[in-house]
């Protein structure tokens, strides 16, 4: 069994062989990669494309570009999207549950923890080392993606445009849709202009009790969320707030910002908030229904939408499209790295660590994995 849109070198090699590959990879990310979506995206581009050769990097920004359309998280969608390309179906489904499962266990044992004690356990160490290596991450991200991207003036423009609208607070879905509008209009004119000339070119405090939250409500609204949320942990935090403690009062705004937090400094999916959340309202059996929920989602879309991906860069306005999207794509990119950068980067230390994991990355070519793991111990000594 092989995936339709592999190639016959990777067609060669046994079935099982891919999937054991798929499962080792993402369930690797899953434990270690740190930082956000846009670390995440990263951390994939370097391991399937710069390393294993799964895809080419424009292939890779066809997957992006339709993760970033899609609703749910999208560097999740993008791990489901590499499994399915690297072994079908069942690559689909492995890749996604061993990116999400180990950050959805250690959020339940972080809530179990919060519960009992009252707080969160102190990371600060750990995570002022990792964060300086997340933004060196995201730098080589940007610079390796960019080169393939920006194939013309226009779609640079289009990365600087986006990126500056995104500092201001423009909302992502907008500023991709407009990239890909922009695109598809230049294409289309110079269709026009060519027909012209003729030519053609071919437990919980005060909020509420756990017991008083029905499973049901708990599984659907978060698979409503799964639906509509587009973009970050950030966005996410918005929908939480209306949904838990405006509208439903499940949560106070002390519990959601710590379960925004453990999505934050735990690796894997930023959307395992939702998996801190479950818990703290119904237990393991919350845990477990919030996480299925707002994942599910995810999976169905690629499902649908994955085999036709490749497709899809055949039809030109379909390809304009995808051009600047994935331009705009990197813009927001580029908007989060800085925003990561100016967060990260308080002092000396932290800005040593930050050149350090930059050079080791771009001259050395060190797995970023190893760079992460080493940021953490450099920031749990020096704090």
């Amino acid at each position: 069994m092989s995936s339709p849109h592999d190639s016959p070198a990777v067609a060669s090699e046994p079935y099982h062989n891919r999937l054991a590959e798929v499962a080792r990879l993402f369930l690797r990310l899953g434990v270690t990669a740190f930082g956000g979506p846009a670390a995440h995206i990263a951390l994939m581009e370097d391991e399937t494309v710069a390393r294993r050769k799964w895809l080419t990097r424009e292939q890779f920004l066809d997957l992006l570009g339709i993760a970033n359309l899609l609703p749910g998280p999208s560097s999740s969608e993008v791990a489901i999207y590499l499994g399915f390309k690297r072994a079908g179906w069942r690559g689909l489904i492995l890749a996604g549950v061993c990116f999400i499962l180990p950050a959805a266990l250690l959020a339940t044992l972080i809530a179990w923890a919060y519960l009992r004690f009252g707080s969160l356990p102190h990371a600060a160490g750990v995570l002022y080392g990792i964060r300086p290596v997340v933004v060196a991450i995201a730098l080589q991200a940007i610079w390796r993606l960019g080169r393939t991207a920006l194939k013309t003036i226009t779609l640079a423009v289009i990365v600087i445009c986006t990126a500056g609208f995104s500092l201001i607070g423009v909302g992502p879905v907008w500023l991709l849709l407009l990239s890909g509008s922009v695109m598809l209009l230049i294409q289309q004119a110079g269709r026009i202009r060519t027909r012209l000339s003729a030519f053609s070119f071919a437990a919980l405090p005060a909020a509420g009790s756990a017991l008083s939250i029905s499973l049901t409500s708990l599984f659907l609204v978060f698979l409503k969320l799964g639906f509509v949320v587009f973009g970050s942990g950030y966005v996410l935090l918005a929908f939480l707030r209306a949904d838990l403690v405006v509208r439903l009062h499940w949560l106070t705004e002390k519990q959601l910002l710590d379960a925004v937090a453990v999505g934050q400094f735990t690796p894997g999916p930023v959307f395992t908030t939702a998996t801190f959340i479950g818990y703290l309202l119904a237990g393991a059996k919350g845990a477990a229904i919030a996480t299925v929920a707002i994942f599910f989602p995810a999976f169905i879309l690629v499902a649908v939408t994955g085999p036709f991906v490749s497709c899809l860069r055949r039809s030109p306005a379909i390809a304009a499209i995808l051009d600047g999207v994935n331009a705009g794509s990197l813009g927001l990119m580029a908007a989060v790295t800085l925003f990561l950068g100016r967060a990260a980067i308080l002092d000396i230390p932290a800005g040593v660590i930050a050149v350090v994991a930059a050079f080791l990355l771009f001259r050395l070519r060190i797995n970023s994995t190893w760079l992460i793991l080493a940021g953490a111990a450099a920031g749990y000594f020096l704090k």
